[in-house]
């Protein structure tokens, strides 16, 4: 499946090949692993932690930093990605605006070192939980809903041999 994946970086100093390939990678295999059957487009910011609370103050109200924020654009059912969605296809380009993600990289390093975690698998994980927000999953609640997205980000990281 050729989906769209843009990724840009707020700070010069951080761009990265091999990290958008990896975010690329990670994304294409959430979607894979969630049945995504259609062509998609999904904006990625990687930015620091400056840039993170900026958005989160202007987008959610929060004044602080955080790992990394989603903007969805549809209202899905986790883990039943809709047969049906050539209505909300962008007709200009054949793809499915499911939405955007902003990642901190300067917390993703910080929580990589706190973790025991590669910067790599970080990121990783970062993204795939994105990726699960845009596709309709949460986890504001202690209880089902927060498991089943546990359980799928560590499967997706799992296939893509980002385990802890």
């Amino acid at each position: 499946m050729k989906h769209q994946i843009i990724v840009r970086y707020s700070n010069r100093a951080d761009r990265s090949l091999p990290l958008t390939l990896h975010l690329r990678k990670c994304i294409a295999a959430a979607l894979e692993a969630e049945h995504v059957n259609v062509p998609c487009e999904i904006n990625v910011l990687v930015t620091d932690d400056a840039g993170i609370r900026a958005i989160n103050r202007a987008m959610r109200n929060i004044d602080r930093e955080t790992d990394v924020l989603s903007f969805p654009m549809f209202q899905f059912t986790p883990g039943q990605f809709p047969e049906d969605v050539q209505e909300d296809i962008d007709p200009q380009t054949g793809l499915l605006p499911l939405g955007d993600m902003a990642i901190s990289l300067e917390r993703a390093r910080d929580q990589a070192k706190r973790f025991g975690n590669s910067l790599r698998r970080e990121t990783g994980y970062l993204t795939i939980h994105s990726i699960l927000h845009l596709l309709g999953y949460d986890h504001m609640d202690e209880g089902e809903m927060k498991r089943q997205m546990r359980t799928r980000e560590e499967i997706i990281a799992g296939q893509l041999g980002l385990q802890r």
